[in-house]
């Protein structure tokens, strides 16, 4: 059966959620309040930062220019994209972030032809535009990850999850394996759901070795 490894960008590829330092440093008004209404399940996390965005208004290059040397990508990264070009899986980005800065980092990373799919931002005075794009081309107010890794199953893939927040624990229910840090980790504990704790990516490939010698 081929393999497909669908991986979260925010707190999983990278150590912090990139975006919150964005939200420090140019929303308008309590975006910390949003953020308690999505953990406490009243608001989605597309909505969260559909709204939390659309108070930002400075231009693109200021917002990168923030993320400067605050971004730190967690170990191995490197290591597990190229096993799973040996391996010869399918390697996809889907995250509730944002493109524009997913892109960046992955291009001082030297791997801009990953396949990503994430929030769609555009720039204005009046304040960001985000918006979510299904498999189908239709706009997704919700379950943006979990539409993907459906879409993968139906196309016959095994799918190797890895995850670190809420908004990750609906799609790993229907993955083959999952690896899981953060609240994801916690959520599966608590949910009975199987996983693998994942510390750096190169513990990740380790175990995705040993898991390749018997039935994933």
């Amino acid at each position: 059966m081929k393999t497909l490894v669908q991986c979260d960008f925010d707190g999983t590829i990278t150590e912090e959620d990139a975006s919150f330092f964005i939200l420090d440093a140019y929303a308008e008004g309590d975006w910390r309040r949003l953020l308690q209404e999505y953990k406490e399940g009243r608001i989605s996390v597309c909505g969260f930062n559909t709204v939390a965005f659309s108070t930002v208004k400075a231009d693109k290059p200021a917002l990168l220019q923030t993320l400067k040397g605050k971004v730190k990508v967690r170990a191995g990264f490197h290591e597990l994209v190229d096993y799973c070009l040996k391996k010869s899986f399918r390697f996809v980005i889907v995250s509730n972030g944002l493109d524009f800065y997913i892109e960046a980092v992955l291009k001082d990373l030297s791997l801009e032809n990953l396949e990503v799919y994430s929030a769609r931002t555009s720039f204005h005075p009046e304040g960001m535009r985000v918006r979510y794009v299904g498999p189908d081309g239709r706009r997704l107010r919700d379950g943006f990850k979990e539409a993907y890794i459906r879409s993968f199953l139906k196309l016959g893939y095994r799918v190797i999850y890895m995850g670190n927040g809420d908004s990750d624990f609906a799609p790993a229910r229907h993955a083959h394996r999952v690896f899981a840090t953060g609240e994801l980790q916690e959520r599966c504990r608590e949910n009975g759901l199987n996983c693998r704790p994942l510390e750096s990516f190169i513990d990740a490939v380790r175990d995705m070795e040993a898991i390749s010698q018997v039935q994933l």
